[in-house]
């Protein structure tokens, strides 16, 4: 059978990790005190430490090759074929480190994976892959499907503040709205060409930024029936909001709200909120 890894960027819940049987490779923040695997820390505590931290943050750190190599050998010894998917390369190294650990592994037939995206839109596809692998789906298709994932999935989120992201040095081309402007609420989200950040509007307020958001995924997206995720980190109100934006203004057909992976959490602070999209059509599992 084919074997689904991914790291802890995936935001995948607990129970689908275990029951799809998904490998997660451990992305680590480091702090003062030590380093911590980002599986082993809740959200609430994670929140905690960094805010005790302030005006400090964690540094993150992402697996070697050799944890990917060690890895893949032991899969293989009960599966051959792996197919590896990672944070977008655009934003993390972790790409490079599993492309480079695969090299090491000659018992084993890889395939690593750049998502080209992160949390509810990396998980996406992880899913899709994993269901796809149960119901015995060949490697090629089961990349054909990921790449139409890949091409019409949208992540986007906005911030109560850039400070996070400036600090992690994780701001790309979102510096523009950096110095003087700290205190605007801008709309980001990961660009399919090349998997970075990018801006796509601001607002003074959080309120307004939500309804932003809405409104750019009833625009992009018109009728379709979607599989909506709505994250945040510590935001549970602002959640709700958007949630409720979302069930007004797009055809949701599922939906689901899902907290982002403290390692994650290190760039953006509790209070980042937003929302991952695809046609759930693309979620089915291919003939």
């Amino acid at each position: 059978m084919l074997r689904i890894v991914t790291d802890s960027a995936a935001d995948l819940l607990p129970d689908e990790r275990d029951a799809l049987g998904i490998t997660v490779a451990p992305l680590r923040i480091q702090f003062p005190e030590g380093m911590v695997n980002s599986e082993d820390i809740s959200r609430d505590e994670f929140y905690a430490r960094l805010e005790a931290m302030w005006p400090q943050i964690p540094s993150t750190s992402l697996p070697p090759p050799g944890v990917f190599s060690e890895l893949y050998r032991e899969i293989a010894q009960r599966d051959k074929d792996i197919l590896s998917i990672h944070i977008s390369s655009g934003l993390s190294n972790t790409f490079e480190s599993a492309s480079l650990g695969a090299r090491d592994v000659e018992n084993a037939n890889i395939d690593i994976v750049d998502s080209m995206t992160l949390s509810g839109g990396q998980r996406y596809q992880v899913l899709s892959a994993a269901l796809a692998a149960q119901a015995g789906k060949s490697k090629p298709v089961i990349l054909d499907q990921l790449n139409q994932i890949r091409k019409s999935t949208e992540t986007i989120y906005t911030l109560d503040t850039l400070s996070y992201l400036a600090k992690g040095g994780r701001i790309g081309r979102v510096q523009a709205l950096t110095g003087s402007l700290l205190n605007i609420k801008p709309l980001i989200h990961v660009d399919r060409t090349d998997g970075k950040y990018s801006t796509i509007g601001k607002e003074r307020t959080i309120t307004r930024a939500l309804e932003t958001i809405a409104s750019h995924l009833a625009e992009e997206y018109g009728d379709t029936r979607l599989w909506v995720s709505v994250i945040h980190g510590q935001a549970p109100d602002y959640a709700d909001q958007l949630t409720k934006l979302l069930r007004e203004k797009i055809n949701v057909a599922k939906l689901e709200s899902l907290r982002i992976s403290p390692v994650l959490g290190v760039h953006t602070g509790p209070k980042i909120v937003g929302a991952s999209v695809v046609p759930i059509s693309l979620m089915e599992v291919p003939d």
